[in-house]
């Protein structure tokens, strides 16, 4: 088995919470994914009006929570692009913090997660105060630090409609007591300039995420070519370094799979990364069949085994608990 970077046990990243069992992004699913072994929990970081920062997978929210069902706010229906991409109903900068607390949240795929719609209709969107807040709170509690992830989401968007991400997520984090590179703390984006700009104005740990297709949205902005898989070659992975910590990685870029989803042989992006000194997150892994390749359908914990094998520093899960026993397993 290749080793980890730091020869360490890989991290468990309860990716939204523990997703598979709670409607993503609420203070339910961030405690329970602590409860059940994760390390970090990752909160996506979308704006609202008044500038406070909080947990949504977009800023579109009609898919997130009751917003629909709520005819206060039906003029408020609108049509927007979002990274080049159109899309129409609530937006989170479009509403104060007291608006959108008036709203619960629900689960995001019921029709691969229908468990998880009992709890629709019970939490409301947290912000990043109150996901830090739980966090040091159960760190106390069961005496281990557990941290934060969160991701900057559709960064060029929100700069350029005077809602800047950066600046508000580190002032929280300063007040919050966050800083040094020893800090529980992992800052992700999609973007790349965003994080070069967080680079220059903190010394927290920065994540380059990396998808198995698609470009930067500001690589699109500023003519730039380059793909996501252009950006994984051993050149471009020391650049990232110069920048970031770490790589957070679709896993399909570390095991291709084929037309029908069974997974073709490994590459080398786990050794070009470590190489140029950065960690290996590696994201999502779900229980569902859905998401799972052909070869471990109704196996996902094989599917974990074999990628903690290629020696990935960390995996975002939607079920901690599955990863941290399998982590645990390999490393044993």
């Amino acid at each position: 088995m290749t080793k980890t970077l730091r020869n360490t046990a890989p991290i468990i990243i309860g990716h939204r919470g523990a997703s598979g069992y709670r409607p993503e992004h609420t203070l339910a699913a961030y405690e329970l994914a602590i409860d059940l072994g994760a390390d970090y929990i990752e909160p996506d970081l979308v704006i609202t009006k008044d500038g406070v920062l909080i947990a949504r997978h977009e800023n579109e929210i009609s898919g997130t929570t009751d917003i629909a069902t709520h005819p206060e706010f039906t003029h408020r229906r609108t049509s927007k692009i979002i990274d080049g991409e159109t899309k129409i109903g609530w937006f989170t900068e479009d509403f104060t913090l007291i608006e959108l607390k008036r709203l619960k949240a629900k689960e995001r795929i019921p029709q691969l997660r229908p468990q998880n719609t009992v709890y629709d209709g019970l939490f409301a969107i947290p912000t990043l105060q109150e996901i830090i807040d739980l966090a040091k709170r159960k760190s106390a509690k069961i005496g281990r630090d557990i941290g934060i992830y969160p991701e900057t989401k559709h960064p060029s968007y929100f700069k350029s409609i005077g809602l800047s991400l950066e600046d508000p997520l580190l002032a929280i984090l300063s007040a919050n007591g966050y800083q040094g590179n020893k800090t529980p703390i992992y800052i992700q984006s999609f973007e790349v300039n965003n994080l070069k700009y967080l680079s220059t104005k903190t010394d927290l740990p920065l994540v380059q995420l990396l998808n198995n297709n698609g470009q930067p949205y500001d690589f699109i902005v500023n003519g730039d070519s380059r793909t996501y898989p252009d950006l994984v070659t051993a050149s471009e992975l020391t650049k990232i370094a110069q920048y970031a910590q770490a790589i957070g990685i679709n896993k399909n870029l570390l095991i291709p799979r084929d037309s029908n989803s069974k997974l073709l042989s490994p590459t080398s992006l786990v050794h070009d990364a470590h190489a140029a000194g950065l960690l290996v997150h590696a994201w999502t892994f779900r229980n569902e069949d859905f998401f799972l390749p052909l070869d471990f359908q109704g196996n996902p914990r094989g599917e974990y085994q074999l990628f903690f094998r290629l020696g990935i520093d960390g995996v975002f899960s939607d079920f901690p608990d599955i990863a941290k026993v399998m982590g645990n397993e390999v490393q044993g």
